[in-house]
């Protein structure tokens, strides 16, 4: 099932405008057919795999002229997908945004660090930067009412949010899901430099799934893995660069009241971190359901902000008396939090909270009223 991606408006409305375009997003988000998405509306487009020898040969140069026998003379848009296998990609761009000023470059990446690393000093202030994750839930309210919406919700918790796997049978899915996790989720990882441990790469992703919703910290981690703490710092970086996971730090104004130090770690995608804990089962059979919410809650707010391109400050707030909110978003100078209820929706804020930030606000998500809060 195809769905038209919520940053692709934005991203046609700043063609051909100086900006070289960046798409990140994990393997197997839709990068590739977005990018074709895209040609169909410029048939003088080229599009490039550079995960193809030839063609990851042929653009390691930093001849103009090389590249002109590549692209030719009477293409518009270029679209250099999985970019970050070319090894001098930074100078490639840059040779191309000078000397071929009336062609749209597009490149597509699915690891931040090895693309970001590579085009950082060439292209400083001549790219514009879009993340592109699993369908959110604008995107799906494409092909599903609120009703489907919400009956696709335990689905929604068990196989997440891939494009590949809408649609499909159960049987289907977890084939899918497990094929992206072992095959994929660490390639990028893995071929990068100074990563001589892939089974404690592994062992972290299985730790961390297991902690979903709770705080961790490095040296926890790195005592659990059985390893040093810079190891785990680097490999949980990589993995946040990589677009598998994503950190939340608590918000802490106040040390004598808030705990600062720890952090809590998310899935972009529950179906892969259910794939990696090889725990598919109903939702009424596991005792992981609270946690399950807590991420698809947190990570579709995520979404929906990368989506819009709105900046926020993300963070989580505990209090050493053991008061919690899951969620917080920090902008325009103010504080709104998120309680996430799958079952048990009573709820009362904390007063510690609302004394430290009185003008913030805090609201409880639950099945009832998830699509008008966290969309």
């Amino acid at each position: 099932m195809n769905f038209k991606r919520a940053i692709e408006a934005d991203i046609e409305e700043n063609l051909f405008k100086g900006k070289v375009i960046i798409i990140y997003g994990p393997r197997r988000a839709g990068k590739t057919f977005l990018s074709k998405e895209l040609l169909k509306y410029h048939p003088d487009g080229q599009y490039i795999n550079c995960e193809l020898q030839e063609n990851r040969e042929k653009l390691t140069t930093t001849s103009a002229q090389k590249i002109r026998d590549i692209i030719g003379t009477d293409k518009r848009v270029i679209v250099l997908d999985e970019a970050q296998t070319i090894s001098n990609i930074g100078q490639t761009l840059k040779i191309m945004a000078d000397e071929f000023s009336n062609v749209q470059i597009i490149a597509t990446g699915s690891s931040s660090f090895d693309l970001a690393q590579k085009i950082s000093e060439p292209m400083t202030g001549r790219v514009r930067q879009y993340l592109l994750l699993p369908l959110s839930l604008s995107e799906l309210e494409q092909a599903h009412s609120p009703a489907e919406l919400d009956g696709r919700l335990e689905t929604s918790l068990r196989f997440g949010h891939y494009p590949s796997v809408i649609g499909k049978t159960e049987k289907e899915m977890i084939e899918e899901l497990d094929m992206v996790a072992s095959t994929y989720l660490y390639k990028d990882i893995l071929q990068l430099e100074n990563v001589r441990k892939p089974r404690i790469v592994t062992d972290l992703v299985k730790a961390l799934a297991l902690q979903v919703g709770s705080e961790v910290s490095l040296n926890e981690l790195a005592r659990l893995l059985g390893t040093s703490l810079p190891t785990v710092a680097r490999y949980l970086d990589l993995l946040e660069q990589s677009f598998v996971t994503f950190r939340l730090g608590a918000l802490s104004r106040n040390p004598r009241k808030e705990i600062a130090k720890k952090f809590k770690v998310y899935f972009y995608d529950l179906g892969i971190r259910n794939s990696v804990i090889r725990n598919y089962n109903p939702l009424d059979t596991r005792s992981d359901v609270g946690a399950l919410w807590e991420n698809f809650c947190i990570v579709e707010k995520v979404k929906y902000n990368s989506n819009l391109r709105r900046s926020v400050n993300n963070y989580f707030w505990r209090s050493y008396a053991g008061a919690e909110i899951d969620y917080l978003e920090e902008a325009g100078g103010r504080l709104t939090g998120f309680e996430c209820k799958w079952s048990d929706h009573r709820y009362t804020p904390p007063a510690l909270f609302g004394e430290l930030y009185p003008s913030s606000s805090i609201q409880l998500v639950t099945k009832d009223n998830y699509r008008q809060i966290i969309k």
